[in-house]
């Protein structure tokens, strides 16, 4: 009966029930609805726990095709888990409330709350003190379940959009994708001029990524196709690509170019910023990079042999090169330990030196362990 309890518990119970529904509801609303990218305690704690749990299970598997395979369920079981979570966090708060205003048992304060949140009505109070409070917990469960109706389509749709390209580069530049293969197939094709709609495109995307990527927190881990390829592996890949073009080729300048490089590198320091991974805002342009000076006369050999216009004064394209690579090489290698990213050359493939940190809260939580001619923190 309600005399049983003192009044000051059942106080406390509907204070942590009400503090309970104002921080799940807020979780949702931050998550699903709000347009800019917020860090919400509860998305964050969770994708780090499972990030632990889902990167445990890949390495019990020898094949990469298998590793692929299970960190690729990681983004859509996690949201899904999100949004029971949020379900869980709704019904247990409301029941909370009914428990301390009436005088029904924890268990049919539980089986009164699935049954409003649920609008199936299988349970009732004839109390009048809770009739508001069913009835806004029935609205809140509508609007839940209407936001994960807009949520899981408005996450695909932005990967469509982003893989759409992906897998355009992919055709040209290979799995992983290769500047070197890349330019070189474009000159084998003839396509060595004009090359400005094709970068106009990338400019695009990097402004759709950087805008869904730091307000939906599963795109950076939702994974291609192609368990040789990635999302941030292929940004890197087209950032080197313009870079050594504009560094390194003896071409005529095309403003697009620049355009669409500064607003890649914008955006990947945009993405890593959100997640709390280190960052150069203002490097300068003698900084080291992760790229060194005889990898980078390799691949200008390479061209050569394939006959593409390869500027003769090699110390200032190095130079024009990694004063290009400095403004996204940090936040690069970053994002590629973040997303767990295959390897791919002058990316993933040196980004083992970093650590990050399982819940991605404090840049403090990243680790470098060794580099050779790399960032340094």
């Amino acid at each position: 009966m309600a005399q049983d309890y003192p009044l000051a518990l059942r106080a406390f119970v509907f204070f942590v029930g009400a503090v309970g529904l104002i921080w799940t509801v807020r979780s949702a609303i931050r998550t699903v609805v709000v347009p800019r990218g917020e860090r919400v305690v509860l998305t964050r704690l969770l994708f780090g726990s499972f990030r632990s749990a889902y990167r445990t299970a890949a390495r019990r598997h020898r094949h990469v095709e298998r590793r692929h395979a299970v960190m690729s369920r990681y983004a859509p079981m996690t949201t899904m888990f999100l949004a029971g979570i949020w379900a869980v966090g709704v019904i247990a708060s409301f029941a909370c409330m009914y428990w301390a205003l009436t005088d029904l048992s924890v268990i049919y304060a539980l089986e009164l709350s699935g049954s409003s949140f649920t609008t199936l009505g299988f349970a009732s109070s004839s109390s009048e003190s809770v009739l508001g409070l069913v009835i806004l917990e029935a609205v809140v469960g509508l609007g839940i379940v209407a936001l994960l109706i807009s949520y899981m389509p408005t996450i695909y749709g932005h990967f469509s959009r982003r893989e759409e390209l992906v897998l355009k580069f992919e055709v040209i530049a290979g799995a992983p994708p290769s500047p070197q293969v890349f330019l070189t197939r474009l000159h084998a094709i003839g396509w060595t001029e004009n090359h400005e709609p094709l970068w106009e495109k990338w400019e695009d995307w990097f402004e759709q990524v950087q805008e869904s990527h730091t307000s939906q927190p599963a795109l950076p881990f939702l994974r291609s196709q192609n368990p040789e390829n990635s999302w941030i592996t292929t940004a890197g890949a087209v950032l080197d690509t313009i870079a050594i073009v504009d560094s390194s080729l003896d071409v005529p300048r095309e403003f697009q170019r620049a355009l669409t490089l500064r607003s890649g590198f914008m955006a990947l320091q945009a993405i890593a910023e959100f997640y709390g991974a280190p960052i150069v805002t203002d490097p300068s342009s003698t900084d080291p990079i992760s790229v060194r000076r005889e990898e980078f006369e390799a691949l200008l050999d390479e061209l050569v042999s394939a006959g593409l216009p390869v500027a003769t004064d090699r110390d200032s394209a190095w130079q024009d090169f990694s004063g290009w690579r400095v403004n996204y090489d940090l936040s690069l290698l970053s994002l590629c330990v973040l997303c767990d990213a295959p390897i791919a050359p002058w990316s993933s493939d040196r980004s083992s030196s970093w650590i990050a940190p399982p819940t991605f809260f404090r840049p403090r939580g990243w680790r470098l362990l060794r580099t050779s001619e790399g960032p340094t923190t």
